[in-house]
């Protein structure tokens, strides 16, 4: 009887234990189910909250589009001065983008415009030949040099004229790209400029043409100085450049004037390529990124200028022609003339878009070969000449610096 209880009460023993064990799993499987969903809900929260916070960080993130969208509706629906089109709006949108970095120097192109940009690399554009620049304490354009033989000469304009206003509408605190955008145009129509020249207030108005820069061109002097004035740095004037030194060499230059006056800059290729015409071997120039990426541009030496040479520069002188500058006065194989450049250290990139449009953006600074940024602050002459208009405008034109920059090289060729 005993050994049959005892069967008895294991069989129960043993049911029992399935009956919990069946609970247990099945609790364990509750708890797993539930622990999955609640850890599926966390991650699609979290997952949520960082694309929101992404989001965020982007400029067109849904609230902004649906923004744009709205302020696109009201614009069409209720704005009463004129037709608006969408393409004027979508170029406003950029234009916005890019005027929002307060850089003067990064803008946006449309594809009209990038055409004109590239034509000016080429030194061919429709204009009125002069060479413009904005000056960083007024915030006023004004005249920084003139193409020889262009409307603008005709017409009486003079390097440091204050352009007030174009065919009437104030120029003040636009973008450099704006002010040449609006004193472009075709062939053969008037533009009319208001300048402020001293104490007086004029307009000059000045018929747009064809122009073709001859970006750089030489003489010979009296006593054997040789005299090459570079106007900007294009495409063209590598060649231009190539071409009057050898003939000045070839006449026996015993010294050499280079002028960078009102030259507003243009494309670092064109002023290293230059520079390797008259450098030692080393450094002309090296730039930095915001990853800190350093690109250097050096010069072998085998074409080193051995002759004195004198670069003559003022507050028109500026990016490209700052470079050459730099690197002509950090080697020490020049003596810079005049009064302190402009003063831009940025180098920027063109970025070509997928309709043909583009942004030009800075992406990096320059250095000349001993270090120095010279952005905002400029190069210092080695011997300051203040630019005597009042001479230069007379019956009898007399260029005082130029004047000054033979008389030194006289000395130094004795």
């Amino acid at each position: 009887m005993r050994l049959e209880f005892d069967d008895q009460d294991k069989k129960e023993r043993r049911i029992r234990g399935l009956i919990l064990g069946s609970w247990l799993v099945l609790f364990l499987m509750v708890a797993v189910l539930a622990g999955s969903k609640l850890y599926t809900g966390f991650k699609a929260k979290q997952l949520a909250k960082e694309a929101a916070e992404n989001e965020e960080e982007t400029v067109l993130n849904s609230q902004a589009l649906a923004k744009m969208k709205s302020v696109e509706e009201l614009i069409q629906t209720y704005y009463y001065l004129d037709e608006t089109e969408t393409e004027r709006l979508e170029e406003g949108v950029f234009d916005g983008m890019m005027g929002a970095l307060e850089d003067p120097y990064s803008v946006y192109y449309t594809q009209e415009e990038l055409q004109e940009q590239l034509a000016d690399n080429e030194g061919v554009f429709f204009g009125i030949g002069a060479y413009i620049s904005i000056d960083k304490v007024s915030g006023f354009p004004f005249v920084s040099g003139l193409i020889e033989g262009a409307p603008a000469e005709g017409a009486g304009l003079r390097p440091d004229d204050v352009i007030y206003q174009v065919d009437g509408v104030d120029t003040y605190g636009m973008t450099l790209n704006d002010v040449v955008s609006i004193v472009r145009g075709e062939e053969g129509s008037t533009v009319t400029l208001n300048i402020i020249r001293g104490n007086e207030n004029f307009d000059v108005d000045v018929v747009r043409a064809k122009v073709t820069s001859e970006t750089a061109k030489g003489e010979m002097l009296e006593d054997d100085i040789g005299y090459i004035q570079i106007s900007e740095f294009a495409d063209v004037t590598v060649d231009q450049f190539t071409e009057a030194y050898a003939v000045l060499k070839g006449k026996g230059a015993k010294a050499l004037i280079l002028d960078l006056r009102g030259n507003p800059g243009g494309l670092l290729s064109a002023a290293v390529d230059i520079s390797r015409q008259i450098l030692p071997e080393g450094l002309i120039v090296y730039t930095e990124d915001k990853q800190g990426k350093r690109e250097e541009y050096t010069c072998d030496g085998t074409r080193k200028i051995e002759i004195p040479m004198v670069v003559l520069v003022n507050g028109g002188s500026a990016s490209a022609a700052e470079i050459v500058t730099g690197a002509i006065k950090d080697h020490g194989v020049g003596t810079v003339m005049g009064t302190t450049t402009y003063g831009k250290g940025i180098v920027q990139k063109i970025y070509s878009l997928s309709d043909g449009s583009a942004i030009k953006l800075t992406v990096s600074a320059y250095y000349t070969p001993n270090g120095t940024n010279i952005h905002e602050t400029g190069i210092e002459p080695d011997v300051e000449v203040l630019f005597d208009a009042e001479a230069y405008y007379a019956e009898e034109s007399v260029d005082n610096q130029l004047e000054a920059a033979k008389e030194y090289l006289k000395k130094q060729m004795k």
